[in-house]
């Protein structure tokens, strides 16, 4: 008996699909891994920047004290600030300290710059010459200029050798003042001196030739040609001296003693508020409010200097 024999064709399997998890595993890393490079640099400004300027935000609005949590004033610290004369003083003072200091910080590291920024021999000594107050500690800064100045002083000293005898530079009011801006300016200069150095590389050498081509001379190219070029350095040095010399705390503080030079008169904001938010029966809520006026003076600084560049731009 012959048997048949039926060829059975068995169904095609469907190809398979190609796995999706590392893909999953890849754009998972992709959206977590900058997170976690940033996450170390989030939790500093997190911790030591936003967390603070929220509280002193929250205690500018309370009577807290160092050792007593306070309870909720509303504006009665504000209040307080229109009729406190220290508060008055420390404003003057930060005040003046920027019209001194920022017209300062702005030529004169400009001026600086044009002196050392050709390559001659020698020049990288005087560089670095210049920029060694900038890495200075203020504190080892300040008590030379302290050393300097003072009564027995080496400054004193000659000028009573001379014969013009000795003048009061810490212990007259503006004298005193004008000291710890001479103190900032030259501490300073190095700095912007930088800033104006990378400033300049960055000038056309092509306009200058033009200039020089046309019969401009050093004066008339360096008003027509590289103060046009740099100008938006220049704002931003102007902002960056103007914050720095209204929140001024360490020049005069070691010029000064902690109490303000002669009866406290010289006295800055940043001054008062260590004086005022600190020790044990530190007024923490009434220091918080003069910080959110230093801080309410520093933008508006800022905004000034931007909008004055957007009108000279315009």
């Amino acid at each position: 008996m012959a048997t048949s024999t039926v060829s059975r064709t068995r169904p095609s399997r469907p190809a398979r699909r190609p796995e999706r998890r590392p893909a999953i595993r890849i754009r998972r890393q992709l959206t977590t891994s900058p997170w976690l490079f940033a996450a170390p640099g989030l939790l500093i400004t997190g911790v030591f920047i936003l967390y603070p300027f929220v509280s002193t935000v929250f205690n500018a609005f309370t009577d807290r004290r160092t050792l007593i949590p306070g309870q909720f004033v509303g504006l009665a610290n504000f209040r307080e600030l229109l009729h406190d004369d220290m508060f008055w003083i420390g404003l003057r003072n930060s005040t003046l300290y920027v019209v001194g200091v920022v017209p300062a910080l702005v030529l004169l590291p400009l001026l600086l710059a044009l002196l050392v920024q050709k390559n001659i021999p020698g020049i990288t000594f005087f560089r670095s010459a210049f920029y060694t107050p900038v890495v200075a500690s203020i504190v080892v800064v300040g008590l030379i200029w302290v050393w300097l100045l003072d009564e027995r002083g080496l400054v004193n000293s000659l000028l009573e050798t001379i014969g013009v005898g000795k003048v009061g530079f810490l212990s007259d009011q503006w004298l005193l003042l004008l000291s710890a801006m001479a103190v900032t300016v030259w501490k300073g200069l190095g700095y912007y001196m930088i800033i104006y150095l990378a400033a300049l590389a960055n000038v056309p050498r092509e306009l200058h030739e033009a200039a020089a081509v046309d019969g401009a001379g050093p004066v008339r190219r360096f008003f027509t040609v590289t103060v046009p070029a740099i100008r938006s350095t220049m704002v931003l040095v102007a902002a960056l001296s103007s914050v720095s010399a209204f929140k001024v705390f360490s020049e005069v503080y070691l010029l000064a003693s902690p109490s303000g030079g002669p009866a406290g008169e010289d006295t800055t904001l940043v001054m008062l508020v260590q004086r005022t938010g600190t020790g044990l029966t530190g007024r923490v809520g009434y220091a918080s409010a003069i910080s959110l006026v230093v801080f309410a003076v520093t933008v508006v600084l800022m905004l000034l200097v931007l909008r004055a560049d957007r009108r000279e731009d315009a």
